[in-house]
């Protein structure tokens, strides 16, 4: 039975002490004084950061389904299942008590406060290089910054800790620290990461300078930041990534963290006793075509008809089964244990980069280079190239692209918040769409509720409006 160690969590803002939230990965668990006092240790603390990422509330299911489903990208086959934990975010009744939203606040916090625990403690070690202590430094600030871009874009204004936490008790009743405060601390974050972090990862899966760049251009477009953002996003061309020519390779598993991608979340079928796998392919897949499918999170049919029939992308990346229902190719089958799938989760890729280097030039009124970065992207899908001189109508067509070619990786929700589109996009999306004569959205519904059990907590974190 592992120890079960509060202060992994903060008590504030996690809950009660359970094991249900305690009992992760051993890397986690080992929160002690006597523990992090040598560079083994601390290697398996640093993993145990990573492997955060793994978690539910994170990259397992969270954001894939926070970033799809409330969009017009995806939908929840049927809405029940789950106890309508999905099908929530489909018709934007969201409850405060949904689990997935929960998890999303939990988990995050979990992988933060690891992540403190090894960047207090990583100065006193002896027995580590510099070297490695600056490129380990770089990874934990990397990874708390973009769980803290995560859950800022998810809640709006969230508690920012920055400490180890010792005493519990001294967080309780000090609120959601502005929204604002929080992503000048992600960027301040990720531009320390940039000069800490390698271009080159000595292992798959680990932050590297890329990474830091991509999102912190991420971050600066969120912000409407573009000019800020193009000189970090223009770097990456020059670090060794570059387009797949075949864009069945990128998903493929047997060609994972190609020269395409920039950072991803690794899963693994059959390892410790199947808990590297993950269940996203099972939860995502079109009801009664695998065992234990729920269909949620399937791409729309107003998406698959938005590729043209030469486009590459639509058979590479969505099926359809023979009653015509989408379902993303992104994630596969990799064991006979159905839930327990070893695709891994794009955070971030160069196909990515491009469109974001596109939007920020067609921002900053650079119509040639924005063309020239949108096409790189239509030219590998094997579409015709444009030529766009209008502003408004380039904008239009990137955003068009980064649907067909991100579908189900978990961006179009938020790039529709932070374009300010949502609630115009979503409301014409129901009215023309067969299922969502009760759906409704306004802007409260641009963040999530906090979850109840946080204020049941501690009565200082207040909820959003309109929940």
């Amino acid at each position: 039975m592992k120890k079960i160690i509060c202060t992994l969590s903060i008590l504030s803002l996690l809950g009660s002490c359970s094991s249900d939230l305690l009992n992760t990965l051993p890397e986690a668990d080992k929160v002690t004084s006597n523990f992090y006092k040598d560079a083994s240790q601390i290697e398996q603390g640093v993993n145990g950061v990573y492997g955060s990422l793994q978690y539910t509330g994170q990259y397992k299911q969270g954001l894939l389904t926070i970033g799809e489903i409330p969009s017009d990208n995806t939908f929840d086959e049927v809405p029940a299942n789950d106890n309508f934990t999905y099908g929530e975010f489909d018709f934007f009744t969201i409850q405060p008590t949904n689990s997935l939203i929960e998890n999303a606040w939990k988990d995050n916090y979990v992988g933060i406060q690891q992540a403190n625990i090894i960047l207090n403690r990583i100065g006193s070690i002896t027995d580590m290089s510099e070297g490695t202590r600056k490129t380990r430094i770089g990874e934990m600030k990397f990874l708390r910054a973009l769980m803290y871009f995560n859950l800022v874009r998810i809640f709006g204004d969230v508690p920012l800790v920055t400490q180890e936490t010792t005493d519990v008790n001294s967080y309780f009743g000090q609120s959601r620290t502005p929204a604002n405060e929080v992503y000048n601390f992600v960027e301040g974050e990720l531009k320390e990461a940039i000069t800490l972090l390698p271009a080159t990862a000595a292992q798959k899966g680990r932050a590297t300078k890329g990474a830091a760049m991509g999102i912190l251009g991420r971050v600066l477009m969120t912000r409407n930041k573009f000019s800020e953002a193009l000189p970090y996003l223009s770097q990456i061309d020059g670090l060794g990534y570059s387009l797949l020519s075949d864009v069945t390779k990128i998903f493929d598993v047997t060609n994972k963290n190609n020269a395409e991608i920039i950072f991803d979340v690794q899963f693994a079928s059959g390892l410790n006793g199947n808990s590297e796998g993950s269940n996203a392919f099972q939860l995502f897949s079109p009801s009664g075509t695998v065992s234990g499918a729920k269909g949620h999170n399937l791409p729309t049919k107003e998406v698959y008809n938005l590729y043209s029939s030469a486009d590459k992308r639509r058979n590479a990346y969505i099926g359809l089964t023979n009653n015509g229902v989408p379902y993303t190719k992104k994630l596969v089958k990799t064991s006979s244990a159905v839930d327990d799938g070893g695709s891994n989760v794009v955070v971030i890729r160069l196909a990515d980069v491009y469109l974001m280097m596109a939007e920020c030039y067609a921002q900053t009124n650079d119509l040639t280079n924005a063309n020239l970065y949108l096409n790189k992207i239509k030219t590998r899908a094997g579409i015709t190239n444009v030529n766009l001189t209008s502003q408004q109508a380039l904008l239009a067509e990137i955003d068009k692209e980064r649907r067909l070619e991100l579908i189900g990786e978990g961006h179009r929700w938020f790039d529709l918040v932070r374009t300010g589109k949502a609630v115009q996009v979503m409301t014409q999306y129901f009215a023309v769409t067969p299922g969502y004569s009760t759906a409704t959205i306004d802007q409260h519904n641009l963040l999530m509720p906090v979850p109840q059990n946080q204020i049941n907590t501690d009565p200082a974190i207040k909820q959003n409006p309109g929940y």
